[in-house]
This record gives structure tokens, sequence and C-alpha cells, in this order.
């Protein structure tokens, strides 16, 4: 189906291109959202009429978003989450768990704001991108992890699973005697020793 964009869609174009796209992606999508229009000669007509007041419109929206990012480019969100040893969380953090997050600092953002191509499964920061709008984007720090002490170690820059990795590998190590023969003790040697003495004076 082909569309005329009245907003710029990433991957796709700007305010006014006519593009091509999957039939489903234009009437679930960009229909319905106020995206686009149908590209028929009815539709191209009024476009043209309305183009001035559209791109005005839009520019208005940039520069508000442009003043929001100010105030979320860079944020930190702490969240903490039960996870196994190998840092695997119970669950994921999705868009909402993010938007909710923001929220509570005093950031307003709907969840399809939040680019995230996937939910995030592990402990540890990322970094995610908010959309304020199709021109304007930013990026925020999410910190996943098991207790605010851990959260603080992850802040500082600590690498808190391959930390407790090697942690763990010296504690392996330091309990492993590497010239002990495998299942001989010191006393079944000696033992042996003498029984064979024995045998010989014999």
């Amino acid at each position: 189906m082909e569309v005329i964009l009245l907003e710029r869609v990433e991957k796709l174009g700007a305010i006014g291109d006519v593009v091509k796209v999957k039939n489903g992606f234009a009437r679930n999508f960009l229909l319905p959202n106020g995206k686009a229009l149908r590209a028929n000669e009815a539709n191209r007509k009024v476009f043209e009429a309305n183009r001035e007041r559209i791109e005005a419109q839009n520019a208005e929206r940039r520069s508000a978003a442009e003043k929001d990012s100010k105030k979320v480019d860079g944020a930190t969100v702490q969240l903490i989450r039960q996870a196994s040893n190998v840092g695997q969380l119970y669950g994921s953090v999705s868009a909402r768990d993010l938007a909710e997050a923001l929220e509570a600092q005093g950031h307003k953002l709907a969840k399809n704001q939040i680019v995230l191509d996937r939910p995030i499964k592990s402990i540890g920061m990322q970094e995610v991108r908010v959309a304020l709008h199709p021109e304007v984007s930013v990026t925020i720090r999410v910190n996943v992890a098991r207790s605010p002490e851990e959260a603080e170690l992850q802040a500082q820059g600590v690498d808190v699973m391959s930390d407790m990795f090697e942690r763990d590998n010296a504690g392996f190590t330091e309990d492993y005697d590497p010239n002990a023969e495998p299942g001989a003790t010191a006393e079944t040697q000696e033992g042996s020793a003498g029984e064979g003495e024995a045998a010989s004076a014999a």
C-alpha cells in the first residue's frame, strides 16, 4: 500500500513522502496513529492544502520535545529485581517498567516512546533509547540489580557478574592441591610402603 507520511517515520521517510509499506503495517500502525494517509488523489490534495499547518505543528512538537530532552537525556533508572546466581532475571524488564520508573522521577513518558528492541533479562547497566519525537531521541541508563548495594557498585562501573565469577574461581583454586594424588592420602601411602618392607624382610 502507498501512503503519504504526516510525520517522519524512522527507516521510511519524512513528512510528505509517499512510501510503499506492507498493508498490515499501514492498517495497524500508520493510519490509526495518524502518522500517514492513504496515497490517493483526494488525500494528496488534502495534504498539499494542509502541508504548511502540518509542518508548523510538527515543528512545535519537535521544539517541545527538544526542551524535554534536556531533562531526560542521561537520566539513570535503578530497578531492583530477583535474579539467579548467573544474573538472569526471574521475569524481565519491559518498556512499561521503564516508563513507570521514569514517571516516579518526574519524567512523564508513554511506554511507546521507549525504544526497547527486546525486554531486559539480566542484571547490569544498559543504555536505552527514548524517542520523544520522530526527530528527537535521547539515551537513558538502566541499572538492573538484585540489591541497592549491587546497584551502587554497578553505578561505579563494577561488573558485578564477572567480579562474582572471578571470586568463585579464586575460591575453587585455593581449595585445590595440585600435588595430591587422586584418592590417596599421606597416611595410606606411608602404610603401603611399610607393608612392602615387611614382605621383603620375610
